[in-house]
């Protein structure tokens, strides 16, 4: 009877350790189950780099094609260039060739230029020249050969964005005041819309010739032979296709174009004054 109670009493106390406490259920995860996964992000690919455009620079030459002989025609316009003349560095001997002045100036600046005016064995200018307000040769209005003197001849010149192309008898007769550029050469090709009065329809001489002649809009319109022509194809182009009351024969032979935007650099050595057209 007594180990009877004791065996009772012993099943009691197992049971009671074995009894789970009050409570909220314990939740177990079972062995081997994977933790939830987060969801994927989404990946956006930054976009690429874009490479920068080049500036596209607009030249102010084109080729034209007149009486079957190629040209190219640059335009200068106020509103948008500036015109100046140079001969040399300061104190220095004239550049004598563009490439020579190219290495002298900053590229980007530069519209066009090319030779502007009559000159002697040096270089020097043999007749009006007028570089940055300063004036280095006075007006020629001698008689004497050749096609400056073959009269006649005339003055491109100006101030700011005014332009002019004049005789020197006009030039001389009208205009007081001392023009930031000018430059003297000779025949004029037209005047007063009409062609020089010495000038043959088609004559026997042909060369690579160049010149100016300024528009009613105020516009200078530099014009340069791909090919040997004419002086009376070149005073028809000057009257018949752009209209200018008045043009002047810049020279021949020599005659050469600096344009950037085409990546034109002419090579003639041996001139004299330039003509450079700049942007504003």
């Amino acid at each position: 009877m007594k180990r009877f109670a004791i065996l009772l009493a012993a099943m009691l106390g197992l049971a009671a350790c074995n009894e789970q406490p009050a409570g909220e259920p314990v939740i177990r995860a079972e062995l081997g189950e994977p933790d939830a996964l987060p969801e994927a992000e989404e990946v956006v690919e930054a976009p690429a780099e874009e490479e920068p455009e080049e500036e596209v620079v607009e030249s102010a030459c084109r080729s034209v094609t007149f009486e079957g002989v190629p040209l190219t025609h640059c335009i200068a316009d106020p509103a948008e260039h500036r015109i100046r003349t140079a001969l040399g560095p300061d104190g220095g001997a004239a550049y004598r060739s563009l490439p020579a002045f190219a290495r002298s100036i900053d590229h980007s600046t530069v519209a066009f230029a090319v030779n502007g005016g009559m000159y002697g064995d040096d270089g020097q200018p043999v007749g009006y020249y007028v570089e940055g307000g300063e004036r280095l040769k006075e007006l020629n209005r001698a008689d004497g050969p050749g096609n400056f003197h073959l009269k006649p001849n005339g003055v491109f010149y100006g101030t700011g964005g005014s332009w002019r192309v004049r005789t020197s008898d006009s030039f001389y007769s009208n205009v007081r005041d001392r023009p930031q550029f000018g430059t003297q050469s000779g025949p004029m090709l037209v005047i007063g819309g009409e062609l020089h009065p010495e000038i043959a329809e088609n004559g026997p001489s042909r060369a690579i010739r160049n010149g100016v002649g300024v528009d009613a809009s105020g516009k200078a319109h530099f014009v340069r032979s791909d090919a040997p022509l004419s002086f009376g194809q070149l005073a028809r182009f000057y009257r018949d296709e752009l209209e200018v009351p008045n043009a002047l024969f810049l020279d021949g032979n020599v005659s050469a174009l600096w344009d950037p935007a085409n990546d034109r650099l002419d090579t003639r050595t041996g001139i004299g004054p330039l003509i450079v057209v700049t942007k504003r």
